[in-house]
C-alpha cells in the first residue's frame, strides 16, 4: 500500500536536491547547503516515524520534520525575494502541499493520544 507521506517527502527531497545543484552552479553554496540540510531532512525524519517505538516517539518525529519544514520554507523564502537567486515555484507548491499532509497527520495524532 502506497504512503503518501513518504512518497511526497522523496519528491521534495529529490527537488531539493535539483534545486540546489542550480544554486551551487550560481555559486550560492551557503543557502544551497543550508537548504540541503533541510530540506533533505524533512523526509529523514518521516522515515524514522515508519518505524517508531510508541506513539509518542512517532509524534517527536513528525513534529521534528515539521520543523524541518519550516526551516525550508524559510530558505526559500529567501532565494525567492533575493534579486540574484532563481525562484522555484514548482518546489514551493510541492512543499507547501507537504506540509498540509504532515500538520493534519501531526493534529490527527495529537487528538488520538
Amino acid at each position: 500500500m502506497a504512503n503518501i507521506v513518504v512518497e511526497k517527502s522523496i519528491e521534495v527531497a529529490l527537488l531539493i536536491i535539483q534545486y540546489c545543484e542550480v544554486l551551487k552552479d550560481k555559486e550560492k553554496y551557503v543557502i544551497a547547503n543550508q537548504l540541503l540540510r533541510s530540506g533533505t531532512s524533512i523526509g529523514a525524519n518521516i522515515h524514522e516515524a515508519q518505524n517508531a517505538e510508541s506513539k509518542k516517539d512517532f509524534i517527536h518525529k513528525i513534529k521534528i520534520a515539521t520543523k524541518e519544514l519550516e526551516e525550508t520554507k524559510y530558505w526559500l523564502i529567501l532565494c525567492k525575494n533575493s534579486k540574484n537567486y532563481p525562484n522555484n515555484i514548482t518546489l514551493e507548491g510541492k512543499i507547501k502541499e507537504l506540509g498540509l499532509i504532515l500538520y493534519k497527520i501531526l493534529s490527527t495524532s495529537i487528538k488520538s493520544k
